[in-house]
């Protein structure tokens, strides 16, 4: 048995930072625990290779069940295992979010989460991140945002500037044309501490709870079993994992701990449940010229990647995003325009050919899915239930419509009209709602499954301590409580900053007062 100051479960986004921000301190001992390998593989540099570690060993490989909303299909959810987590295999876009998705945190009763105080940890992170604009853009790309422009959409410089709505270029999380990941950023320069080690290939079975405190974990590690003692755990295994390691360990719903034979330790009815996710469309169309990056494996590409460190490989493939109203009505926006010079289908792990893709994101869901116990066997995957689609006035569904018909117009508008051909997909003889029900996919953007907030179903409270239990929190995205207008990434790092101070006490979040921009 080893013994720790803190154990944090899983090398992603948060737990690099929560590892590096913690063993900040030389007095305390830090155990960082990941179940995937190490981030070498050379399809995490090239930004554009994301899609091939896909359904590789860096990978969880999750399916949701089959959706009922969604022709019955079981949609294929990647996850990464390794270090740096989903900044490892992501498509880089770094998207705050606005404002008022910070805001709204805080009006679900989590005080010291608005804007005004989670805006300076997103300032402390964009200093240890690298975020730099895209080396070369595709020709396309410069297409579509005069197109957006032709049909109303205002052109901005970045869209986690003072205003969202609007078309920019996307920023991405690169380094000299690389991905510079969570781990490039923080974790690799903190494993120079004494006081901070490092496993990988350990999965965590239980979190060990006496007497209403976790005092530490149990694992698999090099094919036997061990146990790590600290005085506080920190899940950070993410949407999926977090839930599913709370549910084994007898905390989360008793009815289906028991179900699965599980031992119920401390019932808490919230975990698991509130599962939301940002649902894509991809409308697709040919390209009339050769200038799309289906060349981008060329001898020539390659080279330029390897010697400058440009060219289409530098390309994170979702070159370009817009925020926009489905409804002239609506206080803010609530779908995502992203842009990508390919044809972006099946998560890009088929053939490739000169196309074009607009992809239709549903921002602020009203449909709410739930991960569930599959097994009291740590190694079974848990069930997922995303229920995209499933709000029961419809909501969802028409805004997606709106966003595929708005898709259309720009890629008929003059500007892009020179380079977009036939439709693909939707494509004609198709409705778009049944187009929208066979071909909608994630985007990657699970959270909530461990929601954090004041009330009965919060798994967390505002320090993210797991609600009735010691020495036990979670920080990751599952803890968000409302899925923001953005991109996943930014805000998890963010919200690992913060944690980082609570954990040490430089914060106290409860007793914070609320804080708004004028």
């Amino acid at each position: 048995m080893t013994n720790h100051d803190y154990v944090i479960i899983g090398a992603g986004s948060a737990g690099c930072v929560l590892a590096a921000r913690l063993s900040e301190d030389p007095t305390c001992r830090v155990l960082l625990l990941e179940a995937g390998g190490a981030d070498r593989a050379k399809e995490i540099k090239i930004p554009a290779a994301f899609p091939k570690l896909f359904k590789t060993k860096h990978d969880w490989n999750y399916s949701t069940a089959p959706e009922s909303t969604l022709a019955n299909r079981e949609l294929f959810w990647p996850r990464a295992k390794m270090i740096g987590g989903c900044s490892s295999m992501n498509a880089q876009m770094y998207v705050r979010g606005s404002a008022a998705d910070y805001n709204l945190w805080e009006d679900l009763g989590n005080r010291g989460w608005g804007w005004d105080d989670v805006e300076p940890y997103f300032r402390r992170a964009e200093a240890t991140l690298h975020i730099e604009p895209l080396r070369d853009p595709n020709v396309t790309t410069h297409a579509f945002l005069r197109a957006a422009a032709e049909v109303g959409i205002p052109t901005l410089d970045d869209v986690n500037g003072p205003t969202q709505e609007g078309a920019a270029h996307t920023r991405v999380n690169q380094r000299r044309g690389r991905r510079w990941s969570a781990a490039d950023a923080y974790l690799r320069p903190a494993m120079r501490r004494k006081n901070l080690t490092v496993l990988t290939d350990v999965h965590v079975t239980r979190i060990v709870i006496e007497r209403g405190r976790a005092t530490g974990v149990e694992y698999l590690h090099a094919g036997a079993s061990a146990r790590a003692s600290c005085r506080e755990v920190i899940a950070s295994s993410g949407a999926i994992n977090s839930p599913q390691l709370l549910m084994l360990s007898g905390i989360g719903p008793a009815r289906d701990l028991r179900a699965h034979g599980v031992e119920v330790v401390h019932e808490l009815d919230g975990v698991g449940q509130h599962l939301q996710d940002h649902l894509a469309f991809g409308v697709i169309a040919t390209c009339r010229e050769p200038v799309t990056l289906a060349a981008a494996e060329t001898l020539p590409n390659l080279l330029r990647f390897l010697v400058l460190g440009r060219g289409m490989l530098t390309s994170n493939v979702g070159e370009a995003c817009a925020f926009v109203r489905s409804q002239a009505e609506l206080a803010a926006p609530d779908l995502e325009l992203i842009f990508a010079p390919i044809p972006f289908a099946g998560h890009g792990l088929g053939p490739m050919h000169h196309a074009l893709t607009i992809g239709v994101v549903l921002q602020q869901p009203k449909s709410l899915g739930r991960v569930e116990l599959a097994s009291r066997d740590p190694r079974v995957a848990p069930r997922i239930i995303a229920n995209y689609l499933s709000d029961p006035d419809g909501a969802d569904l028409r805004a997606m419509v709106r966003g595929v018909e708005l898709a259309r117009r720009i890629f008929r508008a003059p500007a892009l009209s020179r380079y977009a051909g036939d439709e693909e997909v939707p494509g004609p003889g198709r409705t778009i709602e049944d187009a929208l029900r066979e071909r909608s996919e994630t985007l990657y953007h699970p959270v909530g499954t461990c929601r954090m907030g004041s009330d009965a179903r919060a798994v967390v409270d505002a320090d993210l301590r797991v609600c009735g239990l010691e020495g036990l929190r979670v920080v990751d995205a599952s803890v968000i409580p409302q899925i923001i207008r953005g991109h996943t990434h930014a805000p998890v790092v963010m919200l690992a900053e913060r944690a980082a101070d609570l954990i040490r006490g430089r914060i106290a979040a409860g007793t914070l007062p609320g804080r708004r921009s004028a």
